[in-house]
């Protein structure tokens, strides 16, 4: 099974369908993106949770929807949004299983806590029916994106189990920097070309220049500031195996300043 790095753009995705990301991750089970067939599981890894160690949420029945974006002035409606999907324990643990084998325990478990909306907001489009069993998995943010890959490539068993891998991030995040929502308005400079280098990167087999981006791409610490939007990236690829390929199945901006590119990592038998 392929893995995916998604990147989920605003939260205002969740309401607003003048987004091309909505429409894409709408098409997401029309178009087949991930097979014909719903995954028997979802595994999925968000910007927006960061732990020292490595964390799964571990639920037995449903998960919670956390609406992660309070004081921010986004509308009311946004916080009455669920995404109630059940839970997938026995993958949570097998994760965790899998982590501690490759050296990257102790794993830690959370029994409560639910889906952040760097997961519920792509997956309520993706997968509307909210009946795919789902876990997350936590970042590291003081861990650099060669220790997110190998992460990664300790979770690739999961693939051949039916379960679906996805890294949920921004190409581009930098917060600080967005422009007023115009139509007209230029994507500036720092951002189209760390935007294109990683598309070539990651098109052309660099996964060595991905995991070192700060010192291999142009812009990179204005691109992320902070790596917590990247690093999801980094988890889908190893996961994928050192020969994956990518393919870009999603190019849009937002505010100017945030590229919402996705991409597919097509799989090898072996890793």
């Amino acid at each position: 099974m392929d893995t995916f790095f998604l990147s989920h753009g605003s939260p205002t995705l969740s309401i607003d369908d003048t987004m091309p990301a909505q429409h894409f991750f709408r098409s997401w089970l029309p178009a087949a993106v991930a097979g014909a067939q719903p995954p028997r599981a979802i595994l999925i890894v968000s910007g927006h949770w960061e732990t020292d160690t490595p964390t799964v949420n571990v639920i037995r029945g449903n998960n919670e929807t956390i609406h992660d974006f309070e004081g921010y002035g986004f509308p009311k409606s946004m916080f009455q949004l669920e995404y109630p999907a059940p839970g997938a324990p026995d993958v949570a643990m097998k994760t965790k299983e899998l982590l501690e084998q490759a050296g990257f325990g102790p794993v830690k478990e959370d029994h409560g806590r639910g889906l952040d909306h760097g997961a519920w907001v792509p997956l309520m489009f993706m997968y509307p029916e909210a009946n795919v069993p789902v876990c997350q998995l936590s970042l590291q943010t003081g861990r650099d994106g060669a220790y997110h890959y190998e992460l990664g490539r300790a979770l690739a068993p999961l693939r051949d189990d039916g379960v679906l891998i996805l890294g949920s991030g921004n190409a581009t995040h930098n917060l600080t920097c967005m422009a007023p929502v115009a139509e007209g308005t230029l994507v500036p400079r720092w951002a189209s070309e760390f935007d294109g280098w990683l598309q070539e990167a990651l098109l052309g087999g660099r996964h060595d220049d991905v995991k070192r981006y700060e010192e291999k791409a142009p812009h990179g610490k204005m691109a992320h500031p902070s790596p917590d939007h990247f690093l999801p990236l980094h988890v889908a690829l190893g996961a994928a195996g050192e020969e994956a390929k990518a393919e870009l199945i999603h190019h849009s901006w937002y505010n100017a300043t945030l590229s919402n590119a996705s991409y597919r990592f097509t799989t090898t038998k072996n890793n």
